[in-house]
């Protein structure tokens, strides 16, 4: 027996494998047994070794008689798919809890956090790993990406190959990145509630990348195709998330005379929220220790050995500061552990720093729990806990390594302080937003605070888009007091400016006049968006019709053009687009949807909308459908 992968198969590449006949059989080689013999039929038991090549393979069968020989000719309906194995004790994926491995490898539906960390939103994506089309699609971004099929039986390598594909930079990967708020030539990147559509678009179209992806998207189709491919993956969200661009390991803010923000200098910036994924693996290439989950990232934010990818960094490597082990640890300590440091700009053009921030990055990092639709903090895997002696060193240790090694200097004394505090779940969109502004004076003096804020609106990547609101006040302290200041936006003021996720960020910049100490925080928040209610009418039968009722209230003073709804759910309907008209200021609509549910069992209906004047607005219901024998019975 012979198996091929690959335009050049070689013996000694692991890609051309010649199976031979045994009496029995070992572990940890090719090879095949004879089971069971039938006249002219034979069954054979065949093995694999776990460092197999994965992938596509073509199988032939040569048999030697009293004839001669004679070779089958191959048949692509014989051809063998070869995955990683998480159940295999000696695979380098291998995972040793059955419940993790039903999560992070079996489990087609999960969900992904976005929002800010104070108002953590949750939306349900389908990974659909299982989906018919989905193992050819993943396996043709494999061969997209040219490099040799003898690398395929790593796990370290595979990943970082699909971290690439995932993007379309370098070799028109599957989804093209689009942050603009432009979406007319594709789709809205919030419209998406999972990975079918997108994978078998990019697989149909033979390569053209698909119309547009924002982080969550490049995060849950990588997850999908890791878990299509066998290595267990989840969907993880850094909030606060930094994007380091000068590999300083520090968040840069760089300020002018006036403590104004000098906006071309401040290239550096932070996420409201930014979405990954990790991935599951030993790392026979690091220490010992480094093994398990690695964090691998599909948006294209930065180049690595001059290709849009990122990872796998150990998340072990990432903890303790080891930035100097590949691959991209630097990059992804950056984004959850550098601090915040401002510099000011002073008369003869030189910048000195003012202040630094060490708990600005790197907060509730995310992912759905194993078993449940809870949401799992795992920023202690991630990170030491914040202010603790672990977590100064590893910074330390990080940053020796960065190019401003400079900037950890000691600090000046510092005795008033500054935080913004959001009342409950925060300000709904279409409304008034207020937050609180907390000055404590902890010395026994009094104290004259200049206090300037700047209100911007962001795209939740961080990269600012327009100042809609600036203020400066004089506040006096008396000894050891604590003073709040009242702030408010009025709906009218930002209701033109928003952009796809209704992100702001206040930046607040001070000094104190006695000491001359700066203050300085920035602080992001988002306007809610209401929930789609999904009401499903009568039982959910395998084969018969059935009808959800989907109800919707417009939160906002003004008339929403071209609504469109988007519904999918792998078992119930494939992916289905209603173009649904206007809705009318604070106007509630309901419509109903009819579908025939076509496999039994726990299923998800995700339903999303979309318009220009709103995204992020979706509702997930749980629907269990019974075998239609059952009923029958």
């Amino acid at each position: 027996m012979h198996g091929r992968r690959g335009p050049l198969p070689a013996v000694s590449k692991g890609t051309h494998v010649i199976v031979p006949l045994v009496e029995e059989l070992e572990d940890g080689r090719w090879e095949a047994a004879v089971v069971k013999q039938e006249d002219r039929r034979i069954k054979l038991s065949v093995n694999s070794p776990p460092t197999a090549v994965i992938g596509r393979y073509q199988l032939t069968v040569g048999t030697t008689c009293a004839n001669g020989q004679d070779t089958f000719t191959h048949d692509p309906a014989n051809d063998i798919y070869m995955l990683f194995n998480p159940w295999c004790e000696d695979d380098s994926v291998f995972m040793d809890s059955e419940a993790e491995r039903q999560e992070y490898v079996l489990n087609d539906v999960g969900r992904i956090y976005y929002g800010t960390e104070y108002q953590i939103g949750a939306r349900t994506w389908n990974y659909g790993q299982f989906n018919d089309g989905i193992l050819a699609a993943c396996l043709f971004m494999l061969e997209r990406n040219r490099t040799p099929n003898s690398g395929w039986g790593d796990p370290v390598n595979v990943a970082r190959i699909l971290s690439a594909m995932v993007n379309s930079p370098d070799e028109l990967g599957v989804i093209e990145g689009n942050w603009s708020g432009d979406y007319s030539l594709g789709t809205s990147p919030t419209v998406w509630s999972g990975s079918v559509e997108i994978l078998n678009e990019y697989y149909k179209n033979k390569g053209t990348p698909v119309k547009y992806g924002q982080c969550w998207v490049f995060g849950g189709v990588f997850t999908t195709v890791l878990r299509c491919l066998g290595i267990p993956a989840r969907t993880v969200t850094n909030f606060s998330s930094a994007h380091d661009t000068d590999v300083s390991l520090t968040t840069d803010v760089y300020l002018d005379e006036e403590m104004e923000p000098i906006t071309y200098l401040n290239t550096d910036s932070i996420w409201n929220f930014h979405v990954w994924t990790d991935c599951w693996m030993a790392r026979p290439d690091l220490p010992p220790g480094n093994g398990g989950w690695q964090a691998v990232d599909g948006t294209p934010q930065e180049t690595s050995q001059g290709t849009f990818c990122c990872g796998p960094a150990s998340l072990a490597a990432v903890r303790n500061g080891q930035v100097y082990l590949k691959h991209d640890s630097a990059f992804v300590f950056a984004e959850v552990n550098s601090d915040k440091i401002y510099w000011q700009k002073s008369k003869d053009g030189t910048f000195s720093q003012v202040y630094s921030e060490k708990n600005a990055v790197g907060h509730s990092i995310s992912t759905k729990a194993v078993g449940s639709d809870e949401r799992n903090d795992i920023t202690h895997l991630y990170k030491h806990p914040e202010g603790s002696e672990e977590e100064r060193i590893a910074v330390e240790i990080a940053c020796r390594y960065g190019s401003k090694a400079a900037a950890y200097s000691s600090p000046t004394a510092e005795d008033v302080t500054v935080e913004v505090i959001l009342e409950g779940d925060g300000p709904k969109i279409g409304a008034d937003a207020e937050l609180t502004i907390r000055l404590k004076n902890m010395s026994s003096e009094k104290r004259t605070v200049t206090l300037h804020s700047q209100l911007a609106i962001m795209y939740y990547t961080g990269v600012f888009k327009d100042t809609v609101k600036k203020d400066k006040a004089d506040v006096e302290l008396l000894p050891n007091e604590e003073n709040d200041l009242a702030w408010e936006l009025e709906y009218k003021v930002y209701k033109d400016q928003l952009i796809d996720q209704a992100a702001l960020m206040l930046t607040l910049s001070g000094r104190v006049k006695e000491t001359q100490q700066v203050l300085a925080t920035q602080f992001s928040f988002r306007l809610r968006t209401p929930d789609l209610v999904i009401k499903p009418f009568g039982k959910a039968v395998v084969g018969e019709k059935m009808v959800v009722e989907i109800s919707f209230t417009n939160p906002l003073p003004q008339v929403l053009k071209a609504v469109i709804f988007h519904m999918e759910g792998t078992g119930l309907l494939p992916a289905r687009k209603i173009e649904f008209g206007d809705i009318g200021r604070h106007a509630s609509v309901s419509l109903e949807q009819h579908f025939v549910p076509s496999l039994p069992g726990p299923r998800k209906l995700l339903v999303s909308l979309d318009c220009k004047q709103l995204t992020q607005v979706h509702g997930a219901s749980d629907i269990n459908v019974e075998d239609k024998s059952s009923v029958a019975s």
